[in-house]
């Protein structure tokens, strides 16, 4: 256990605190997630090994190319020897990007190991916790409950500071604003305002639908730093003159966007789906 939180501690001290905004000093700890992590960490491996075969399959690609123009560049490789074609600094730059992805891939395993390990920890402690209740109560009893509360308290502080450190390797979201959908229910002149939250992140957009049914928003794209708990939020609301008319709210999980592809989002605003929101998510 002492060998676990060392581990654990020591890669913690390699990145600045700010990264960690899970658990601060002086912060109250709160209760971990370890399914919710289960299911991001997932996503997160799946989504990071199609990118992993995507470059491999542009690199195989890239090496059967380069292949067949080495039969036609000896005289090339005769009077330059140590100069790269273009293709080789695309196949060494697909090869980089390569091991990033590889070294990226060890490190969130390696993470949520360490977590499962202190989650176990946890559950230990707190069997032997239950077990210790029932018995009678002695000074060596209770001596035993102290120590095991303090164990319970040390794996759930670094269950936090895992999550912390987990959450950095999540990358990032480009949500695009592609409009409202609502048939007869948009008219010409209506004016909506969009607001999206995640977490401590906010997003709020106004946008008019026009004469020629087309729609206008005073901004497109916004960036999201995805985090393990929070889910995505968004508020719809009708702007009439000085009024505001709320359309829906709704909330959107994040776990379908770790994805190399681009994902097309449409979110019932309305409870009948009389009104949608289209948003294109990039990770």
């Amino acid at each position: 256990k002492s060998l676990s939180r060392s581990s654990v501690r020591s890669r913690m001290s390699l990145k600045p605190p700010k990264a960690y905004n899970s658990l601060h000093k002086g912060a109250l700890i709160w209760d971990p997630k370890p399914l919710q992590v289960k299911k991001i960490f997932e996503a997160l491996k799946k989504g990071l090994n199609e990118y992993l075969e995507a470059h491999q399959a542009e690199l195989d690609y890239l090496s059967g190319r380069h292949k067949d123009t080495k039969r036609n560049s000896r005289l090339v490789r005769y009077f330059f020897p140590f100069s790269l074609s273009p293709l080789q600094k695309q196949i060494r730059s697909v090869e980089r990007y390569i091991r990033k992805l590889e070294f990226h891939i060890s490190k969130v395993e390696e993470l949520y190991e360490a977590y499962c390990i202190q989650c176990r920890l946890r559950d230990g402690a707190t069997n032997m916790k239950q077990a210790f209740a029932l018995s009678p109560s002695t000074k060596a009893s209770r001596e035993s409950l102290v120590e095991l509360y303090k164990n319970f308290q040390e794996c759930t502080e670094d269950m936090c500071f895992i999550e912390g450190a987990l959450e950095v390797h999540l990358g990032e979201f480009h949500v695009k604003m592609k409009g409202l959908v609502g048939f007869a229910r948009l008219c010409p002149g209506d004016q909506y305002e969009v607001f999206v939250r995640l977490g401590r992140q906010k997003w709020r957009l106004k946008g008019k639908i026009e004469t020629d049914d087309s729609q206008t928003w005073d901004e497109e794209e916004k960036i999201f730093i995805p985090n393990l708990h929070e889910k995505f939020e968004i508020k719809v609301t009708e702007l009439r003159g000085l009024a505001t008319i709320l359309v829906g709210v709704v909330t959107c999980d994040s776990i379908n966007f770790f994805t190399p592809k681009p994902q097309a989002i449409v979110v019932d605003i309305t409870e009948l789906g009389t009104i949608k929101l289209q948003l294109e998510v990039l990770w």
